[in-house]
């Protein structure tokens, strides 16, 4: 999920995703043509939406024609929603992880984590 969300977080493939969901399926040609930006630089965004499973791409003749992973959108969509109906249900955390989350705000990673591991 991580890696979709950071495949999102770029505003230029967000309009990536837009443009190929209004236009059903792209070659770059025509990607760079709608976001005027160069063929390298459209193609280096939509590897990380493909490589982020949400874009797909097949061989037409000698170009790739990319098409919008709805399973996949709609996938990530729910597990957002999941997500935020549980933070925002107004239930407290309870038991050890509230204890760990309370200890590592009050005086930092190293006495949370008494073994020194550095946050990922």
């Amino acid at each position: 999920m991580a890696r979709k969300l950071a495949a999102l977080a770029h505003p230029v493939r967000l309009r990536l995703l837009r443009d190929l969901g209004a236009a059903g399926s792209c070659c770059v040609k025509d990607m760079v043509g709608r976001i005027g930006l160069a063929q390298s630089t459209v193609s280096q965004h939509l590897k990380v939406l493909v490589d982020a499973e949400l874009v797909s791409f097949r061989t037409d003749r000698q170009s790739s024609r990319y098409t919008v992973n709805s399973d996949a959108l709609r996938e990530l969509a729910a597990i957002i929603g999941t997500t935020l109906d549980r933070c925002c249900a107004g239930a407290s955390c309870t038991g050890a992880g509230r204890d760990e989350l309370t200890d590592y705000n009050r005086t930092g990673p190293a006495a949370a984590d008494p073994a020194g591991h550095k946050d990922i």
